[in-house]
């Protein structure tokens, strides 16, 4: 029955994923059938802790969220949690020995946007490290699987995908961060004299992780690869978008990609595949 538990378990996670976000879903799907339920049991426990600080206003949210946390510790060292999205995690955690600072920084993170609201240069870089570089890195470990020369050759890449992914989505998400949640991540930035030079310089720091994270794609074991870079292509072709708005717009509307788009961008990330060209 301890089978049935864990499959109830990463069903969980797997649906908190489908339902949280369709394109990186659909993206997951385009992997190995082995890295699939691995990398939705990471993406349930970031989406809960994620929920805990944005969603649950009514709540302690402080003490919520240590109780996760404390919690995931003692999932982790069990090796079981009643919690189904903690048991899913723990199972991949130690299946694919996840450092165990990843998560520690990824909690920090959280932890700061419990209460920081603005950030300098040097936050901005320790809050994007532990909220998306080390899921990215966490992500890596399961492409790898045990291959720890090819995880150390593909860290960095792996960090600046992640980079650029949160990057983009603060950019996409300006309006519900500085309206509903009172934050702007970008240091420096006044969002109501948001001007084209501000978003000039935020988009080129952008493009330049993307550059760095396409040569990381390439590289991938073959079980990852394709899944990974329809999901750079989903969200390389969001910022394109993005670069066309005037900064005076991005407060008045959340960008998104068309489902048309996206099914074209798998059509043709899949002609490049069959061509053996990624």
């Amino acid at each position: 029955m301890m089978h049935l538990f864990h499959k109830v378990s990463e069903r969980c996670s797997r649906d908190t994923t489908q339902q949280y976000s369709t394109s990186f879903y659909s993206a997951i799907g385009l992997l190995h059938k082995d890295l699939r339920q691995p990398i939705c049991n990471i993406y349930g426990f970031v989406r809960f802790a994620d929920e805990i600080v944005d969603t649950f206003h009514a709540f302690d949210k402080a003490t919520l969220l240590a109780q996760f946390k404390q919690e995931t510790w003692q999932a982790i060292s069990r090796g079981l949690s009643l919690n189904p999205i903690l048991n899913s995690f723990q199972k991949t955690v130690n299946e694919y020995s996840i450092h165990e600072q990843l998560i520690e920084a990824f909690f920090k993170s959280m932890e700061m946007d419990l209460n920081q609201t603005t950030y300098d240069c040097n936050g901005f870089q320790e809050y994007i490290y532990g909220s998306a570089e080390t899921v990215g890195l966490m992500c890596l470990c399961v492409f790898c699987d045990g291959n720890t020369e090819k995880y150390e050759k593909l860290k960095a890449p792996a960090r600046a995908l992640g980079a650029a992914f949160q990057k983009v989505n603060f950019l996409r998400d300006v309006k519900a961060d500085y309206d509903g949640l009172n934050r702007t991540y970008f240091p420096g930035c006044d969002f109501n004299n948001f001007t084209p030079l501000e978003k000039q310089r935020i988009e080129e720091d952008i493009q330049h992780d993307f550059n760095d994270a396409y040569k990381g794609v390439l590289r991938l074991p073959v079980k990852a690869r394709f899944g990974v870079y329809v999901a750079y292509k989903y969200y390389l072709s969001l910022f394109k978008k993005i670069r066309k708005v005037q900064p005076a717009r991005i407060l008045d509307q959340r960008i998104r990609i068309p489902n048309y788009s996206k099914i074209l961008i798998i059509i043709r990330a899949g002609v490049k595949n069959r061509l053996k060209l990624i």
